[in-house]
């Protein structure tokens, strides 16, 4: 393969190539002994003490000022940054000058992995510092990093075109140190679930992603080929029907950090590849998990932000902490939309959405009609975490019927700033009422519906071994992440988007 190199990248290949003549492996692969990052510096060094006199740290080189003899640079490891010291005499005691004068100086760049053995000091000037006493070579980057400059209060040349952030987050993450902090905070909201659903006694699981019938959600799905069975598969586009399987088999709680797949549009919040939280528990119903949501949101937020439960989404302070807003779906348009759709047929709903303006397809049943109206004049007022409840049963093909009124389902959506986050039912376990909502699903595809269910015999029949009363609930990961840390694309909270492919 032909690479065109600029001046630059071709100067760097040179240096590389001056090194191995100098004898210096510019990727050795023996194990460097690294002792100390900048933080633990940061946090252990006590000047009246002198105390950290043998500190061996790694990094990257980010910055330099040369001043003959003797140079500052700063090198940044997975903790931050620190600057470092470095005299010639020091490092090179002999005669033999090499090391400092050719090495140092005209061989290394910014970007290039050190490693550093020496001792902490504060500066005249009072800046905490290694002063170098070995210097040795663990990788020679061959590409120019992004340097982001400030002067005035002003910064200059960020790498902040989210073409190239994407494309080469490994880039992002060297020069962007918010971004690493972002995703950080992403490990510790799992974390954080993960232990608050281990202490509520429920079992983690993992079920398969490739899938013979894609169930448990409305979507697309992906389509794939197995060679050995010679059939088609289906990418996952939800786990639901294979963890309420294992309620069927006996366990009392279940839950799955998984990746998902659906073959549909991308935005800001959708990716076709994302992860989603489900968890299933016995004996339990739909008003249980909202309470269960809020304190478990709630422990997440404090987690994250230090101790509130207030994040900054946008414009917007949301308040994660405390009882959230229960508003039953068909109140919502009637106080938002000003109609009232309850007991509508398909017809009628088809006349409002025109009057409304919502546009529609022939292809779209009674519970997809409702669903637009709502998604058009509801969902963006919903600012503060509100739960959007009993959804008509064309809307909720695997949610039991409400207990009061059985046009209606025990489900609830969670919203926050006008996005959904969660979606929770009452468990549907009656096996025949499940059949009959898959045959109505299959209707609907008939007519043109490609996110309609298929119909899952195998499920079926696990409900009719009997599953206990199960509230379940899925949630995003990925937006959740956006709210949490006040992102506002979901590709700022993947760590690698999907995008299309585009040559090197």
């Amino acid at each position: 393969m032909i690479q065109d190199f600029n001046e630059q990248e071709l100067g760097r290949r040179e240096s590389l190539a001056k090194l191995r003549e100098l004898g210096i492996e510019p990727y050795p692969a023996a194990m460097y002994p690294v002792n100390a990052s900048t933080a633990s510096i940061k946090a252990e060094y006590d000047a009246e003490k002198d105390n950290l006199k043998d500190i061996c740290i790694a990094g990257r080189i980010m910055s330099r000022r040369i001043m003959g003899a003797a140079a500052f640079f700063e090198i940044q490891d997975a903790e931050g940054r620190i600057q470092v010291y470095i005299n010639r005499d020091d490092i090179c005691p002999g005669e033999d000058k090499i090391m400092y004068n050719t090495v140092f100086k005209k061989l290394l760049d910014i970007g290039d992995i050190v490693g550093i053995k020496g001792f902490a000091f504060i500066t005249k000037t009072g800046q905490l510092s290694v002063h170098t006493q070995e210097l040795t070579v663990l990788s020679k980057s061959l590409r120019v990093l992004p340097i982001v400059k400030e002067a005035d209060g002003k910064v200059f040349d960020a790498f902040a075109d989210p073409e190239l952030k994407y494309r080469q987050r490994y880039v992002d993450l060297i020069v962007n140190p918010s971004v690493r902090e972002t995703f950080v905070k992403r490990s510790i909201i799992i974390s954080t679930m993960r232990e608050y659903f281990n202490n509520a006694g429920c079992l983690e699981v993992e079920t398969p992603i490739l899938q013979s019938i894609p169930g448990g959600a409305t979507a697309r799905p992906f389509v794939t080929h197995h060679n050995a069975l010679d059939i088609d598969l289906y990418m996952r586009i939800a786990n639901e029907l294979y963890l309420k399987r294992l309620i069927v088999g006996g366990y009392n709680g279940v839950y799955e950090f998984a990746k998902d797949f659906r073959n549909e549009g991308m935005d800001k919040t959708h990716n076709p590849e994302f992860t989603c939280m489900e968890i299933y528990v016995a004996y339990k119903d739909y008003l249980w998990m909202m309470e269960f949501v809020e304190k478990m949101l709630a422990t997440v937020a404090a987690k994250v932000n230090n101790g509130s439960t207030k994040v900054k989404i946008g414009d917007n302070e949301v308040d994660f902490g405390g009882v959230y807003r229960r508003l039953p779906i068909l109140d919502a348009i009637k106080e938002y939309a000003g109609v009232d759709v309850k007991g509508m047929d398909e017809q009628q709903l088809r006349e409002t959405c025109k009057s409304l303006k919502v546009e529609i397809d022939p292809a779209m049943g009674k519970g997809k009609l409702i669903d637009a109206i709502f998604g058009q004049y509801c969902e963006e007022k919903l600012i503060q975490p509100t739960f959007v409840t009993d959804y008509p049963v064309e809307m909720s093909p695997l949610t039991k019927r409400h207990r009061n009124d059985p046009t209606l389902t025990e489900r609830f959506e969670l919203f926050v700033c006008g996005k959904e986050l969660a979606n929770a039912y009452s468990e549907l376990n009656d096996p025949i009422d499940q059949l009959e909502r898959f045959e109505e699903q299959a209707a609907l595809k008939s007519k043109g519906d490609d996110e309609a269910m298929y119909i899952d015999m195998d499920f079926v029949r696990a409900l009719e071994y009997g599953m206990p009363p199960t509230s379940g609930l899925g949630m995003g990961i990925d937006r959740l992440t956006m709210f949490m840390t006040g992102q506002t694309t979901i590709q700022d909270v993947l760590f690698f988007p999907q995008m299309r492919p585009k040559s090197i």
